[in-house]
């Protein structure tokens, strides 16, 4: 009760001025902010208020974190967004110029706003990005960094985002079975021309 209370979640019953699409989730969805998208409920005609979890197929068997875990099987709901970041700009496997290049791309977390967005070329040191735009809850995050491409060849780009809830990307996705919420630190290759 306490997540649904403080979620900011709301019923979405329109979209850009016109009834919501059948395949948007027409007549009603729950939209919960935060959650990854199989918690945005479609098709709702009715809700309930229960006084425990629902034990629905989707709810226990399909979204769930599933792991091997001292060798016990565990699963967990699939809820809250884990810290991430993508990198929009250059696109992977392109050729790009010699000198400065604009990296760009955008940042988030289910947990809180973004902190920071590190970025790393060629394995070098991580360098901050620049956040645009101020931090909000629910808000994407969008980040920028001018950076100076100098040798020609191939190299990666990396992008690692914190939260201020102190979550960060991990270098490796962690493995459950049905492969939910990897948040494992993007790479892309370029070719500096």
């Amino acid at each position: 009760m306490d997540d649904a209370r403080g979620s900011e979640a709301l019923l979405a019953y329109a979209m850009n001025g016109e009834p919501l699409p059948i395949q948007h989730g027409y007549p009603l969805r729950l939209i919960v902010p935060s959650w990854y998208a199989v918690a945005s409920v479609k098709w709702l005609t009715e809700i309930d208020v229960i006084s425990e979890p629902f034990r629905g197929h989707y709810q226990t068997e399909a979204y769930v974190f599933e792991w091997q875990r001292s060798g016990q099987l565990v699963r967990e709901p699939v809820s809250l967004q884990r810290v991430r970041s993508l990198i929009t700009e250059p696109e992977p496997d392109t050729e790009v110029d010699q000198g400065e290049m604009p990296i760009r791309g955008v940042a988030w977390s289910g947990a809180a706003p973004i902190a920071r967005v590190e970025v790393s070329i060629g394995g070098g040191p991580r360098q901050d990005a620049r956040l645009i735009s101020e931090r909000k809850r629910h808000s994407w995050q969008g980040w920028e960094l001018l950076a100076r491409l100098e040798q020609r060849g191939s190299t990666v780009i990396s992008a690692r985002a914190r939260d201020m809830a102190g979550r960060t990307q991990p270098d490796l996705p962690e493995w459950n079975r049905l492969g939910y919420g990897n948040n494992a630190i993007q790479k892309i290759r370029v070719d500096v021309r």
